[in-house]
């Protein structure tokens, strides 16, 4: 592919005053914990690197195409990309994740290109820079749905013609099944609590604990469908990322022997794109499209 013209500028300075206006304070002490370096690194949650990371060997254009890892924590799959050959940019609004990202990059031995902390509401990149933008992270924390458009917006900004988003969002049916499957507590007024979750898809954690993960929304398949087209992305597909394999025993197990792994990632594949079952699936990927240009 060849190189752009147009260059990436980014801010390297920690900004560490600037994050409680990126990020609501609940969600930026959640991930003050630590516990997203090494979130998909094992057991269960492996399956979500795994279906994600096809979807990029599949979606994203040749490297060394340029891509912009908005909310990319602490590299989990940018530091891959960039040991794959692309010229990878990260952007997180926590200045944790972007010191672990420059630690690890400083480490490997193919380096991110940048690191940087921001807002994917309002990306320091210039437009028609970039050929994919990751937002497998910013979308189910963006609670307001104008705050959501803004940062699919922001990536169609910084794409080229022709370049690609994956944007990631949870499935606002698939936790209400696993606290069934994980034996969760039953709270008094849970049934009140799930109807009042299923109509607008927003889960709050006031009591802090890590455990139960933070400030999030939680989006129907067509909703995410219908804010990727109304911020002028062409769409090319949603499919189900996880699935609901999370919930099957001994996941962790099944994943660790080469032909039980295979056999799971290829039903997930064969199903992706199945709208029957979509809303089942743990989270669900729409991948866009900048428009040609003329």
């Amino acid at each position: 592919m060849l190189a752009l013209k147009s260059e990436i500028r980014w801010s390297h300075s920690p900004f560490r005053l600037q994050s409680a206006d990126m990020i609501d304070p609940e969600i930026l002490a959640y991930y003050e914990h630590g516990l997203e370096q090494k979130r998909l690194s094992a057991d269960q949650r492996r399956i979500e690197f795994l279906r994600i990371w096809d979807l990029l060997e599949r979606y994203l254009p040749t490297a060394p195409a340029r891509v912009v890892d908005v909310g990319g924590g602490a590299g989990v799959y940018a530091l891959p990309l960039a040991a794959a050959g692309y010229e990878v940019h990260l952007i997180d609004p926590v200045p944790l994740h972007v010191e672990q990202a420059e630690a690890a990059s400083h480490a490997a031995s193919a380096p991110l290109a940048s690191t940087a902390v921001g807002d994917a509401r309002a990306l320091d990149a210039e437009e028609a820079s970039a050929d994919a933008v990751l937002l497998l992270g910013p979308l189910y924390h963006l609670t307001d749905r104008d705050d959501r458009i803004k940062a699919l917006r922001e990536a169609r900004r910084v794409l080229r013609p022709g370049g690609v988003v994956l944007a990631k969002a949870l499935s606002r049916f698939y936790p209400l099944f696993e606290d069934i499957a994980l034996g969760t507590p039953v709270e008094q007024d849970e049934f009140e609590k799930n109807i009042t979750f299923l109509a607008d898809g927003q889960y709050r954690n006031p009591g802090g604990d890590p455990t139960q993960f933070t400030t999030s929304y939680f989006h129907r398949p067509e909703d995410l469908a219908e804010e990727v087209q109304e911020a002028g992305l062409e769409m090319r597909a949603l499919v189900g990322a996880s699935g609901s394999v999370k919930l099957l025993p001994q996941l962790p197990e099944r994943l660790k022997e080469p032909g039980q792994r295979k056999r799971v990632l290829d039903l997930l594949r064969l199903l992706e794109n199945e709208p029957s079952i979509l809303g089942m699936s743990q989270n669900f990927v729409a991948i866009g499209q900048a428009p040609s240009a003329p």
